[in-house]
């Protein structure tokens, strides 16, 4: 997959895609190893963008506001 800034639930559901591909076993090495590269680095990505996100809450937190989250319908 191309280098590009996919949000958080993008990056998560290829991810999965990622990891369902993986355990069919039914891949050649170069394929396997360039799916395991690409979920390598969606693991990161979302990893630095739960990382970014917790790192707000606490500067809201810190700063004694309220934090609100929106409620789904």
């Amino acid at each position: 997959m191309e280098e590009q800034k996919l949000s958080f639930e993008q990056a998560l559901q290829r991810l999965e895609q990622v990891v369902k591909e993986l355990e069919t076993g039914d891949l050649s090495l170069d394929k396997a190893l360039a799916l395991f590269q690409e979920g390598v680095a969606l693991a990161r990505q979302c990893g630095i963008q739960l990382d970014e996100a917790e790192a707000k809450i606490e500067k809201l937190l810190e700063a004694g506001r309220t934090v609100e989250f929106p409620t789904e319908a």
